[in-house]
């Protein structure tokens, strides 16, 4: 274990209450130490550190400032809130961030009265605050609302909105832009053009800051100066317009890393704001570790602090992401209408690759999922075969324009669902579950998942031959299973499954990447005499109408295994056998899908455990389906 950093001034803090006795320079001890602190936590358990290095100040001056958990303090996406967990009475399990039973990797309203509002998709900090600040004045919980939000996530429409909606209300509300020029990728959009001309000119940047947004929030000495900087500066670029337009008073920009500036500006609005006020703060991704890593320590393993080194286990396979890249690639040289969609996630998506080679063909859109499917729509209308590239936790924010957008139009839309299933130390937030339920049950709409990824391969073909209406495919996070990649992939037949292996009495009917899990529990009931038949579905719709209603005619029993909540491929083939009478004929059905709860983070591993999904819960499934009893489970 490395060495923990030297940290007298933070050990002295326990909870935020603690710091109201500190002066400003023990502030800046406090703040130096919990940066080393959040580096060495994260240097143990891997996560986000390059967010949270960024507002270490920020998150001192607002403890030390306002009076959490009486005021809520909610911090968008949350990526950022280590140090804010650190200084609110989770520091002593700080080192079990993302693991199995230990703190979660964002806010969580279940882990500390001091978290307000869970968070883990971007944008929803602004509205959340306001509804806090309406229902205090309506006689709920008192205190501040305080949303600090960051630029990447300012390119998604709901803050507007959000926005907009409390210009026009007049709460007291305070809105801190926590401006670093970038979220996960490099910022793209209007919105980061705009940003950038409010800091831009050097020479100008003190006289302007002092100059622009609220003047009567300014210390009384600096007002009449600020007064008359203002108008010497009229006719040149005034900072804070847009902001101003939609009601709100703008302040800054400020250093977000100056404690003096910090804690002098949000005294301040404490104790003068009336109505809703932004806070334009510039920070620095990484601040301090992480600022000339290109992605500013977004995410990261567990690492080596003194070199910097991460400590990922070896490869044995491609990716599923990289897979997906490489196929799209191929593909896309043979076929130059093939564009590719991304919101914000570049490399998450593997389109980073993409876009090294048709920079022109390749679109990051920000952090605007709805934006991006019907920016796809109007693509494949044009005549163009777009490949939409979503986690499947991120597409679920752009569900409305999935239904009404592409499928009602019946638009030759190619989505690419990665982090399919359960994804790990994100936890519940980032589970793909529910994709195949919310796109199978849409009329028109081809639903594939691979079982390896050589059938990634393949479902990239298939969907760049598709052009009859929208089709899905989705993969999970993590590298594949190690099977052979055709050179040249050929599309697959549209509703058709594959048998993996023949047997007798009992069907197990796979969709996705449990197919190895599912084949692992064949070999252990052939163990017991069992020879199960096992076949991989392919599609959740169409399905394979031929080949299921065969596996129900010639076993006693069928089992379906999907990685996806109930109401998904399991429920549209109990559908098919029901409307075939199969039930009345004595087959024993049973579907194996992700329980009905939203499971904590953990390894991968250990989430299937705990939804009864790996081959030993695939095994006892299918010897209590045939009412054999077990004397001793495996352990």
């Amino acid at each position: 274990m490395a060495d923990r950093p030297h940290t007298p001034n933070l050990d002295q803090i326990d909870l935020p209450s603690d710091l109201k006795g500190l002066n400003d320079a023990q502030l800046r001890k406090v703040a130096d130490e919990l940066r080393a602190e959040t580096i060495s936590a994260v240097s143990e358990t891997g996560g986000h550190l390059g967010a949270g290095l960024g507002v270490v100040e920020m998150t001192v001056a607002l403890h030390a400032v306002f009076e959490a958990p009486k005021d809520k303090i909610i911090w968008d996406v949350s990526h950022q809130c280590y140090p804010h967990k650190i200084l609110t009475g989770r520091r002593d399990r700080i080192r079990t961030l993302r693991q199995k039973d230990g703190l979660s990797g964002f806010t969580k309203r279940s882990e500390s009265p001091y978290d307000p509002f869970g968070a883990a998709h971007s944008s929803t900090s602004i509205s959340a605050a306001l509804g806090f600040a309406v229902a205090r004045d309506l006689g709920g919980e008192g205190g501040d609302a305080i949303a600090v939000i960051g630029d990447g996530s300012m390119s998604a429409g709901m803050a507007y909105e959000a926005m907009n909606n409390a210009g026009h209300l007049k709460k007291r509300l305070i809105v801190i832009l926590n401006d670093n020029e970038m979220s996960i990728a490099p910022p793209v959009g209007a919105m980061s053009s705009y940003l950038s001309r409010l800091y831009a000119g050097a020479p100008f940047q003190e006289f302007k800051a002092a100059a622009k947004g609220a003047v009567s929030f300014l210390p009384e000495p600096f007002q009449e100066g600020a007064r008359r900087a203002k108008e010497m500066l009229k006719g040149m670029t005034v900072g804070g317009t847009l902001f101003e337009e939609l009601g709100f008073s703008y302040l800054g920009p400020i250093d977000g890393h100056d404690m003096d500036q910090l804690l002098s500006v949000l005294r301040t609005v404490k104790d003068r704001a009336t109505g809703p006020i932004l806070i334009h703060a510039i920070t620095k991704k990484g601040k301090g570790y992480a600022e000339d890593r290109a992605d500013r320590g977004h995410a990261t393993a567990k690492f080596d602090v003194a070199t910097g080194e991460q400590k990922k286990a070896p490869s044995n396979a491609p990716s599923y992401t990289s897979v997906f890249a490489q196929s799209l690639i191929k593909e896309a040289t043979k076929d130059d209408k093939i564009v590719a969609v991304t919101a914000a996630m570049p490399d998450g998506t593997g389109l980073d690759r993409f876009m090294s080679r048709f920079a022109s063909r390749c679109f990051d859109v920000g952090i605007a999922e709805q934006h991006a499917v019907t920016f796809c729509a109007g693509l494949a209308a044009g005549g163009m075969k777009p490949f939409c590239a979503l986690y499947s936790t991120f597409l679920q924010r752009g569900y409305d324009q999935v239904v009404h957008d592409v499928a009602i139009q019946r638009l030759p839309v190619r989505f690419a669902i990665d982090r399919a299933g359960l994804v790990g130390a994100d936890g519940a937030t980032h589970a793909g579950s529910f994709d195949v339920a919310y796109l199978a049950n849409l009329p028109g709409f081809v639903v594939m998942a691979a079982a390896d990824e050589a059938e990634l391969a393949r479902m990239v073909a298939t969907a760049v031959a598709h052009d009859d209406g929208p089709i899905a495919f989705r993969f999970p996070r993590g590298e594949g299973v190690g099977v052979e990649i055709p050179e040249e992939a050929t599309p697959l037949e549209i509703g058709k499954g594959r048998m993996v292996r023949e047997g007798s009495r009992v069907a197990i009917l796979s969709f996705g990447t449990r197919l190895q899990e599912v084949e692992a529990a064949a070999e252990a009931l052939e163990a017991r005499g069992i020879t199960p038949t096992v076949a991989d579905a392919r599609f959740a719709k169409p399905l394979d109408r031929d080949m299921i209603l065969s596996l129900a005619a010639d076993h006693e029993a069928l089992i379906t295994v999907e990685e996806g909540a109930v109401g998904g491929f399991g429920s549209h083939v109990a559908q098919l056998l029901a409307e075939q009478g199969v039930f009345d004929r004595g087959l024993k059905y049973r579907s194996m899908v992700l329980p009905d709860i939203f499971i904590d983070q953990a390894g991968p591993r250990e989430m299937y455990a705990v939804a009864g999904m790996c081959a030993e819960h695939i095994e006892a499934k299918v010897l209590d389906v045939l009412g054999i009893e077990v004397l001793s489970q495996r352990a």
